[in-house]
């Protein structure tokens, strides 16, 4: 009798021990976040425009004195769908011009996507094997660029949103 008290007191106690570590190890999350406020340059590339043959240097782009959004999108992309009205509205903003990279799609499908979501960019770009945008250290998409004096000043993980549009509106306020 004494035997079996003692081996349910031992197995309790080791439940208790593991039960212990693996809470412990829930509370300290090691998930990587990586930097969005980020002060580096844009990538030096060519890069194809969207439905066209036509190359051009990345740098000549983006001028000195706008501020720009590069927006790395896909026709395929769900959340893509959701940050739309968000690119619409900043497309009513004289000030930023919006880039698109189109990332790995269907060209077929991207037009469709444009024209029944209406197309908010300036320029559209093709990435379509997904080097550019490894270049520019995306994770995926959607992910969008805020660029100032050929800078990259600010990362956006994921689809634009109110936050995102306030953040953006209060990095532009404080340049001008």
């Amino acid at each position: 009798m004494k035997n079996k008290i003692f081996l349910k007191i031992v197995l309790i106690t080791i439940f208790l021990i593991i039960f212990l570590v693996f809470y412990q190890g829930l509370k300290n999350s090691n998930i990587y976040t990586p930097n969005t406020n980020i002060k580096k340059d844009i990538p030096l590339l060519n890069v194809k425009i969207f439905g066209t043959n036509e190359v051009i240097k990345l740098k000549k782009i983006f001028e000195d004195d706008k501020f720009y959004l590069m927006n790395i999108w896909a026709s395929w992309c769900v959340p893509c769908r959701d940050e739309h009205p968000f690119l619409m509205k900043i497309k009513n903003n004289k000030n930023i011009k919006i880039i698109g990279l189109n990332y790995k799609d269907n060209y077929k499908n991207a037009k469709n996507f444009l024209n029944e979501l209406d197309n908010p960019y300036n320029l559209i770009l093709s990435d379509n094997d997904g080097t550019i945008a490894i270049e520019w250290g995306a994770y995926g998409v959607p992910e969008t660029y805020l660029i100032h004096k050929k800078k990259i000043i600010k990362k956006i993980i994921g689809p634009l949103n109110e936050e995102s549009l306030l953040e953006i509106k209060r990095l532009f306020d404080e340049v001008y």
